[in-house]
């Protein structure tokens, strides 16, 4: 019997990637997975390949996480777990942008190793727009509290239930060149640790999870300077969804019934290097 045997899960943004692997250990734990993706062909695939549903969904759009959730409660009249794990880099799109990032990374660390002066600057508060701005704060801050609140109202009813955030080591530590980024996922710690507080009366606990540099398609702007993050992880790899979906797994199970508002870092070191 798996640790997750008849929960029922769901998981946003979980048509590829972080998510993807998450539902996929959800459904090996002997949970049901609900898959919520904005690309119903990515979500619909996914789910059926777990022999789970797809919810598609915006998580930036209160109504629409709204009307997802009145589905999900029309099928099944019970959420056990949720994971907010939806989000962006930012980047999508904007190779140019990516090009820039890259080159500055690059030459601020030859400028380093050189012993200085650094000459090369990251200029992103300057560059981002106020939609840029919006939207990320959208999709990983204000997605995440969409989601939690519609999940608590059937948690609240039920007197149990488990949520897991996705936060990030950028959200602690901050991160040049993302300031948008590392404000949404400071906020999801922050968010993470009042939730837990205001429904640990209610036999509910809300976690989160603080991934450090993970291989996904959101690295891809990274190319060549993969290599140079790796090399500063202790562990000397880039992390890869698999390694998040044990803690996952972990943090909705009965095995965590004493752990709530923690933020675990899973980094490779990251944080203490």
């Amino acid at each position: 019997m798996g640790r997750l045997e008849g929960k029922l899960a769901l998981v946003t943004g979980a048509a590829r990637g972080i998510g993807a692997a998450i539902a996929r250990r959800f459904r090996e734990q002997g949970a049901r997975v609900l898959v919520n993706d904005v690309q119903a062909e990515a979500a619909e695939k996914c789910a059926a390949a777990l022999g789970g549903e797809a919810l598609v969904a915006d998580v930036s759009d209160p109504d629409a996480v709204r009307a997802m959730f009145q589905e999900l409660e029309r099928r099944h009249g019970r959420l056990d777990v949720l994971v907010n794990n939806a989000g962006i880099s930012g980047l999508e799109g904007d190779d140019e942008r990516a090009r820039r990032g890259r080159e500055r990374m690059l030459l601020q660390a030859a400028e380093l190793a050189a012993g200085g002066p650094i000459r090369t600057h990251h200029d992103a508060a300057l560059e981002i727009t106020d939609a840029e701005w919006r939207r990320m704060l959208a999709i990983h801050l204000d997605g995440t509290f969409f989601c939690a609140r519609e999940a608590l109202r059937l948690m609240a009813r039920q007197g149990s239930g488990a949520i897991v955030n996705m936060a990030s080591v950028m959200g602690t530590a901050g991160g040049a060149g993302a300031p948008h980024y590392c404000a949404a996922k400071a906020g999801i710690l922050g968010l993470t640790r009042a939730l837990a507080r205001e429904t640990a009366s209610r036999g509910i606990r809300v976690n989160a999870i603080a991934p450090g540099w993970i291989d996904t398609e959101m690295l891809t702007p990274l190319g060549e300077v993969k290599p140079l993050v790796a090399l500063q992880t202790p562990l000397g790899r880039l992390g890869e969804p698999a390694d998040l979906a044990g803690l996952a797994v972990f943090l909705a199970s009965p095995a965590s019934d004493y752990v709530t508002g923690a933020a675990i870092p899973v980094d490779g070191g990251w944080l203490v290097s």
